[in-house]
C-alpha cells in the first residue's frame, strides 16, 4: 500500500518533469532561430522571452523540489517503516495457572502484564470516557487529527522544548505509536505514525481499533490493557468498574506515571478523573448533574498485589510447559493452563505438613514435603515443597518433591518385585543373618537392620513389609544391581543414569530418587502394574479461549498385573509389619486397605512414608535441606509417617473402602495348615513353611 501511495506521489512530478523538459526544448529552439534571423527581437517578444525563461526555472525549482521531497520521504520516512500487518500479532500476553476449580493459582507475565480482553466485555463507560478524553472525532475521521500534526510538528521545530504537547494524536495513532514505536519522539516518528494510522483505518474497523487500543496501552507499571489495569487499581475485572472506576481508569493513558494514585502526586490521578468526567459530559455521553454526582463520589482504590497460591506446584508446572510440552515464553503466551491441583485438599497438605514440622523441630528436623497423587488419571491433587514457600529459617523455596532425595527403604518394593519375576513367591524364606560383602579397593560392606536385630528365617512378605535391611541385601545379591536399575527405569525412576555409583547398598536406598518419580513407580502397583504418566496439567487454552492441549489418559502395562497385586497384599498386611511396627503403628489406616512403605537413611538424612490404594497414593519427607542428619527419627511411629497418616486418612475420609481386584493368574490358597495366602497360580507346590518369626538377637 506504501509502494502504491509513493507511485501515485510520483506520478504526477514525473510528468511535471517532462513538461519542463519540452519547455526548456522549446526555449532552446527558440533562441536559436532568433539567433539565425540577424536581427534584434522587439520588446515584446524580449518580455515574452524573460516571462518564459522565469516560469520555466519556477517550474524547475518546484520540480527538484519535490524531487529532493519524495526522495527524502522515502530514504527518511519510508525506508524501514514497520509492517502495517504486524498489528495483527498478539502482544506479550500474561499466563494464567488455575487449579482444577478455575481459582487462579499465579500469572506469569515478562515485564508486561496483559490480558486480552473482547471489547463487548468492556463497560460502555470506559469505552466513552476513553473517547472523550482522548479523541472525541474518533468515529468521524480516518486515522488523523490535522489539529494534532500541527501541534506535533510544531513541537518538533521548537528550540524550547521543556514542556511536552499532548492530545495531538488521534486514539488511532496511539495505537499505532505503542506498538511500532514505543517512546520515540522525532518528526521522522510523526510522519510514520500518521501514514501507518491512515492505512491501519482502510484495514480495522473502529471496534478492531478500540479492542486493540484497550488491549495495548500502558495503564501504569507492568499493567498493560484495562483487564490488568482494573484489578491493580479495584481488585476487580473490567466488566465490573462502575462510572467513577471508568472515569479513572480512561485518565492514566496519557502519562500513567504522572497520573499513578501511588506516585509521588497522587492528587494528580484524582484531577486527571474529574476531568475525563467533565469531557464527558462536554461529549453529551453523561449529563452535567451525573458528571457532577460522580465527582462528589469517594473512589476507593486496592493497590492489589497478586498472590501465588500452591507456589511450588506452580512452579513445577511452568517448568512442566518448558520441559515436557515444549512452550517457550510463557511468560508471553497468554495461555490459560488448567492443572489437576485441588485448592482444597492442598490447604490442608501444607497445614499439616507445617504442623507435624512444628512438633519435631527438638529432632533437628527443619522440613518437611508431602505430594498426593489421583493414580488413575496421573493428576497431582497436591504438593507441598516445603514446610513454608517463604520460610527464612530455611530455603521455603527449596521444593523436595522434585529433588533428589535417599529414599532409604522406601525403594525396597521395586527390589522385592524383580524376586517375584524371578520366582520368589510371598512365602519364600529369606534368612536375616549378619552377612559381610568383601568389595575390591573398599571396605566390606556389612549392612544392619535398621532395629539392630536379627529374626532368624523370615518369610520375604515379612522382610518386606517389616523392612529388613539384610534379607533386601541379599535379594538384590541375587537379582542383581543392573536389574534393579532396569525394573527401576521401566517404572519411571531416571536418576539412576550413572551405574557405575551403585552397589548392593542400592537395596536400600542407595540411589537418589525425586518423589514426584517414586510416586509414579509405585502409582503403577497401585494400578495393578499399568503405568498412567503423572500429568498436573488438565487444558491448555490460547489468548482467544481457544483449546490447543488436553489431557490424554493413557494406561501402559509394565508389571504382570499379579505380581503388583502381591506387593500390594503384602504391603497392605498389618500382620506382616507387626514384629517390628506393633498391632497399631502409624502405618495401620482403620477400615480401609492401604499399602504403605517407610524409609530411613542410615545416616538419618532423610525419612520417607509413601502409601497408595486403588486410587490415591501419598507420600511424605521429612528432614534438612542440606542434609545434615536428624537427632533421632523412628520409622512408622515419627517423622514422616505421622504426616502421611494425616493425609492419607484426610484423602479417604468419607470414601468407601477399596480393595485390589484379584489378578486370574492370583489365588488364595492354604497353606502351612490352615494358613491362607494369596499366591500366583502353580507357585502353591513350592512353599517352605517357617514358624512365626521373632527378633533373636541384639546388636549392641
Amino acid at each position: 500500500m506504501i509502494k502504491k501511495t509513493l507511485i501515485k506521489i510520483g506520478r504526477p512530478i514525473f510528468r511535471a518533469g517532462m513538461i519542463v523538459e519540452s519547455k526548456l526544448s522549446k526555449l532552446a529552439r527558440l533562441r536559436k532561430k532568433e539567433s539565425t534571423k540577424k536581427q534584434k527581437p522587439t520588446v515584446l517578444q524580449s518580455k515574452k522571452l524573460v516571462k518564459m525563461r522565469w516560469g520555466y526555472l519556477v517550474l524547475t525549482l518546484t520540480v527538484i523540489g519535490l524531487t529532493s521531497g519524495l526522495a527524502w520521504m522515502y530514504r527518511e520516512v519510508i525506508n524501514g517503516m514497520p509492517n502495517i500487518n504486524q498489528i495483527y500479532t498478539p502482544p506479550n500476553l500474561s499466563s494464567k495457572i488455575y487449579d482444577r476449580n478455575g481459582r487462579l493459582l499465579y500469572k506469569f507475565y515478562e515485564s508486561e502484564n496483559r490480558t486480552w480482553i473482547p471489547l463487548d466485555k468492556i463497560p460502555q463507560d470506559l469505552i466513552w470516557a476513553t473517547i472523550a478524553i482522548e479523541d472525541k472525532d474518533f468515529y468521524n475521521h480516518h486515522g488523523l487529527s490535522f489539529k494534532g500534526i500541527a501541534k506535533a510538528i510544531i513541537y518538533n521545530f521548537s528550540k524550547d522544548k521543556e514542556e511536552k504537547v499532548r492530545g495531538g494524536s488521534t486514539i488511532t495513532q496511539q495505537l499505532i505509536k505503542n506498538i511500532f514505536f514505543g517512546g520515540e519522539q522525532s518528526l521522522k516518528r510523526k510522519i510514520r505514525e500518521a501514514i501507518l494510522a491512515i492505512i491501519l483505518e482502510t484495514k480495522m474497523s473502529k471496534k478492531e481499533i478500540l479492542e486493540r487500543y484497550f488491549n495495548e496501552v500502558p495503564y501504569g507499571g507492568e499493567a498493560y490493557g484495562v483487564q490488568e489495569a482494573s484489578w491493580k487499581y479495584f481488585g476487580k475485572n473490567v466488566w465490573e468498574v462502575n462510572l467513577k472506576e471508568a472515569a479513572f481508569l480512561a485518565g492514566l493513558p496519557a502519562a500513567p506515571s504522572s497520573y499513578s494514585p501511588f506516585g509521588d502526586n497522587p492528587d494528580f490521578a484524582f484531577y486527571r478523573q474529574k476531568h475525563v468526567l467533565e469531557e464527558m459530559a462536554k461529549a453529551g455521553y453523561i449529563s452535567p448533574a451525573l458528571a457532577e454526582a460522580t465527582m462528589s463520589e469517594n473512589l476507593e482504590l486496592k493497590q492489589y498485589v497478586p498472590k501465588i497460591w500452591a507456589p511450588h506446584f506452580v512452579f513445577f508446572v511452568k517448568d512442566w510447559l518448558e520441559q515436557k510440552k515444549g512452550f517457550v515464553q510463557v511468560g508471553r503466551q497468554g495461555l490459560s493452563i488448567w492443572t489437576s491441583i485441588d485448592s482444597e485438599i492442598q490447604n490442608w497438605a501444607e497445614n499439616i505438613v507445617a504442623e507435624e514440622i512444628h512438633k519435631v523441630r527438638n529432632l533437628r528436623i527443619s522440613n518437611g514435603a508431602a505430594l498426593i497423587i489421583d493414580v488413575n488419571n496421573g493428576d497431582i491433587l497436591a504438593m507441598v515443597g516445603s514446610k513454608d514457600y517463604n520460610a527464612l529459617d530455611i530455603d521455603g523455596k527449596y521444593n523436595v518433591t522434585t529433588a533428589l532425595r535417599q529414599p532409604g527403604s522406601a525403594i525396597k518394593p521395586i527390589n522385592y518385585l524383580l524376586a517375584i519375576e524371578r520366582g520368589a513367591t510371598p512365602l519364600t524364606i529369606l534368612e536375616d543373618s549378619p552377612v559381610k560383602y568383601e568389595i575390591v579397593g573398599q571396605k566390606p560392606y556389612v549392612p544392619q537392620n535398621y532395629n539392630g536385630k536379627y529374626m532368624g528365617k523370615v518369610p520375604l512378605k515379612v522382610a518386606l513389609a517389616s523392612s529388613l535391611n539384610i534379607p533386601s541385601v541379599k535379594l538384590l545379591a541375587q537379582n542383581g544391581v543392573e536389574n534393579m536399575i532396569d525394573m527401576g527405569e521401566k517404572m519411571g525412576i531416571t536418576t539412576w543414569k550413572d551405574r557405575s555409583r551403585f552397589g548392593l547398598s542400592l537395596a536400600l536406598g542407595g540411589g537418589e530418587v525425586k518423589m514426584t518419580e517414586l510416586a509414579q513407580a509405585y502409582s503403577i502397583f497401585a494400578n495393578l502394574g499399568g503405568k498412567v504418566e503423572i500429568d498436573p496439567i488438565v487444558r491448555i487454552d490460547n489468548y482467544l479461549g481457544e483449546t490447543i492441549s488436553r489431557k490424554n489418559i493413557f494406561e501402559k502395562q509394565v508389571i504382570d498385573p499379579g505380581r503388583a497385586y502381591l506387593i500390594n497384599s503384602m504391603l497392605s498386611d498389618n500382620n506382616a509389619r507387626m514384629p517390628i511396627f506393633g498391632a497399631n503403628s502409624r502405618l495401620k489406616i482403620d477400615n480401609k486397605t492401604v499399602a504403605v512403605k517407610t524409609g530411613t537413611t542410615n545416616n538419618l538424612k532423610d525419612n520417607w512414608c509413601i502409601g497408595w490404594t486403588p486410587s490415591f497414593l501419598v507420600a511424605a519427607w521429612v528432614g534438612n535441606n542440606d542434609s545434615t542428619p536428624m537427632s533421632w527419627v523412628a520409622s512408622g511411629v515419627s517423622g514422616a509417617t505421622p504426616i502421611w497418616q494425616r493425609l492419607m486418612k484426610q484423602v479417604l475420609t468419607e470414601k468407601p473402602n477399596e480393595s485390589w481386584e484379584i489378578p486370574d493368574n492370583v489365588g488364595k490358597f492354604k497353606v502351612c495348615g490352615d494358613r491362607e495366602e494369596y499366591l500366583i497360580k502353580g507357585s502353591e507346590k513350592s512353599i517352605e513353611c517357617v514358624p512365626s518369626p521373632t527378633p533373636t538377637t541384639t546388636i549392641n
